[in-house]
Order: C-alpha cells, then structure tokens, then sequence
C-alpha cells in the first residue's frame, strides 16, 4: 500500500503511511502540533537569546513543514538549518501536499527537490541543506542550537529513539542548545537525560498531554 494524504482536524494536511500505520503529523492537527511544538516551544524561544546566527537541525524533513515555518518566523536573525532526511517524498506525493493556506509556500519545491549535500539560499538570512542519511549513519561536523526530533514516533521506529542516538545529538548540541519533540514517552525521557540533557515536560499540542524540552547545560 503506498502514503496517502490526510486531512487532519485543524484542515491542514499529512501523510499517512500503511506499512508503518503512522501519520508524518498529529491527525489533531498537522500545522498546530508543529508550531506548537517546534516553533513556539523550541525556535521562539532560540529568538529571544542574544546569538546571531541559529543552527537548526532537523531529524526527519518529511513534508517540509517544519522548514517552512521556521523560513516564515526567521526574523532578525541569520539562520542554517540543515535536515535529515533519507527516505524522500516522491513527487506524486509532493505534487499533492498543498499548505499555501498555513505557510508562506514560495520555497516548498525548491526545499523538496534542491541536491542533497548542498547548501542553498532560501532568503537572505536563511541557508538550507538536507542530508539523504539516517541519523545512525551521519557524522556531524558542526554543532547546533536547535534540534528538531520529528521522526516517526517510537512504536513504528524504536531504533531510532535509542540512547546511542541521544548521545550523538547531545555531543553535536552546542552549549545552551535545545532539543525538542512532541514524543513524550518515559524511556524517551529517560535516554536523552542518560545522554546528558536536562529534559522538561512542557504541556503538549491538542491530543498531546506532554511533549519534552531537552537542553545541553
């Protein structure tokens, strides 16, 4: 069976994958959960610190939703932000994903088909790089501020979610840089403060009770 497109509750669109019975956003609302959790509980909060430039990192670009976003609210600041994303939308897919009524859509082809390995300018402040690699396979060479963890949730990818995971984040996590995830689980928890995090509850999107806050002190 091959993805297909979902509305979710607030009108904005996901996908949903049969052979994992995963959804790439919350089905209570795709466009909400990601500025709940990534922008307003992770980037917003990147802003108000007294640092030039951002360095983002994302696990899992999926639809681009969360790139694009973060473009929209990028203000005042130069921003690099890179994702990781090994297995591609298909063009029939991308061709069917419609968010002009959310985000501001100027850069959504140019982010789903730009090279990978290659950083390309999506505004004047706003550079962006996917990496067609798992975040098991990949070696950072650079440090970030801001960590995106948007993987499919543990249930359909454990591995993923591992310690050993954790710690290559947390060595790759500049000092004071954040991690953020809508994914709230206790062995979650656990691995990223095995890692070294102090890891915050902070209250989730719609049917979410919790998400999590990781920060490198």
């Amino acid at each position: 069976m091959f993805p297909e497109i979902r509305i979710t509750k607030d009108g904005s669109q996901t996908i949903y994958v049969p052979a994992l019975n995963e959804h790439y956003h919350s089905i209570h609302g795709a466009y909400t959960e990601s500025m709940h959790v990534f922008i307003q509980n992770g980037f917003i909060k990147k802003l108000g610190e007294n640092i030039k430039k951002i360095k983002i990192l994302e696990i899992g670009l999926g639809t681009g939703l969360n790139a694009l976003l973060t473009l929209e609210h990028a203000i005042n600041k130069q921003i690099s932000y890179t994702a990781l994303e090994p297995f591609p939308l298909v063009p029939d897919i991308i061709h069917q994903l419609h968010f002009e009524k959310i985000a501001d859509c100027r850069h959504f082809k140019t982010i789903h088909y730009s090279e990978f390995n290659t950083e390309i300018s999506l505004a004047e402040n706003f550079t962006f790089t996917k990496i067609d690699q798992r975040l098991e396979d990949v070696i950072f060479h650079e440090k970030f501020d801001l960590i995106y963890f948007d993987a499919f949730g543990p249930k359909a990818q454990p591995d993923i979610w591992c310690l050993q995971n954790f710690e290559k984040l947390y060595i790759a996590t500049n000092e004071n840089g954040i991690l953020v995830t809508y994914c709230s689980k206790g062995d979650v928890r656990r691995n990223m403060i095995a890692a070294g995090y102090f890891v915050e509850k902070l209250p989730g999107p719609p049917g979410k009770r919790e998400m999590l806050r990781a920060t490198k002190k």
